[in-house]
């Protein structure tokens, strides 16, 4: 039993590497019990903000048997988005995820061509695929399974490979051999992302205030920015790259290889005012595939608005 279960992992990792996952480890599918009363004082807390959606389902972000019955393995992926070229220095900025075609279509596909994959060659199996679109906390169960661990701003930190990935998940009802959770917290005493934050969202016990952060205010948050905020954005008008920016982990960071990430050929070269004279219908050919479109135009001009002096 134990050689097939290392067979199937062997095989299944050996075909996420060749779709194109940077990383693939795998975790016993059961019950997060030091993550839950973490995760329920950062509710109590307030640190999602208007984010109300996060308090739903707080039984299946813990338990992955609640989304998949019977669920005995969960198999944790990543997928590099670090690009070649970035945008005007001086112009405005967006988070370097959102530069090219929304991941969740992209990873999604490939999370689905994995699992007919592991359908084709193990057989029929009870299964879900995630990737930032269900209530899984993702860059725990990537700890679990070895591929990294979480720094001090909350994201997933791999060795010599930086943090610039997005993360998937599978779950499902197969058994297979388990990848060793890493124990290492590499980030040491460096405070080089908390000292960064020009909001000062990044807290002890690597904890993010989700209700401070740039990415909060101009993504999640639907009404005004508050006026507290004026001159603490850095040009940033959807998302924000600022921890990772200066993370000296992430100077092992290499260009991604998914022509589907490349940027509109418009949108590096973009200046302040290139930004402040977009219309709605240049916004949607920039745009047109981009996570951007998620803000919507109204939301982008709310954004260009409130930094505009």
């Amino acid at each position: 039993m134990l050689h097939i279960k290392k067979k199937y992992s062997q095989l299944i990792k050996t075909e996420a590497h060749r779709l194109g996952f940077s990383s693939c480890g795998i975790s016993k599918a059961e019950f997060l019990e030091e993550e839950a009363p973490r995760f329920e004082q950062w509710l109590k807390n307030g640190f999602h903000g208007k984010m109300h959606y996060m308090e739903n389902h707080f039984d299946k972000r813990l338990d992955p048997t609640k989304l998949v019955p019977g669920a005995r393995s969960v198999i944790s992926l990543q997928y590099n988005y670090f690009p070649n070229e970035i945008q005007n220095p001086d112009s405005y900025k967006i988070s370097k995820y959102a530069y090219g075609e929304d991941y969740h279509h992209v990873i999604k596909a490939k999370l689905n061509e994995l699992l007919n994959f592991i359908k084709d060659n193990i057989g029929e199996i009870s299964s879900r695929v995630f990737t930032d679109s269900a209530p899984v906390l993702e860059r725990i169960w990537a700890k679990k399974a070895g591929l990294g661990w979480i720094g001090k701003h909350s994201l997933l930190i791999t060795k010599k490979k930086g943090s610039f990935f997005f993360l998937a998940e599978i779950i499902l009802d197969l058994e297979l051999e388990y990848d060793d959770e890493l124990k290492t917290d590499h980030c040491g005493n460096c405070t080089k992302c908390i000292d960064a934050c020009p909001t000062d969202a990044i807290i002890e016990n690597n904890t993010i205030d989700g209700s401070k952060c740039i990415s909060y205010f101009t993504i999640e948050l639907k009404e005004e920015i508050p006026n507290s905020m004026k001159g603490k954005f850095e040009n940033w008008i959807f998302g924000c790259d600022i921890c990772q920016d200066v993370c000296p982990w992430n100077r092992f960071s290499l260009p991604h290889h998914e022509q589907k990430f490349d940027p509109h050929p418009d949108l590096l070269q973009m200046t302040k005012n290139d930004w402040h004279e977009i219309t709605e219908e240049v916004f949607k050919a920039i745009f047109k595939k981009s996570a951007v479109k998620r803000t919507k135009y109204s939301g982008l001009q709310r954004n260009l608005g409130f930094l505009k002096i």
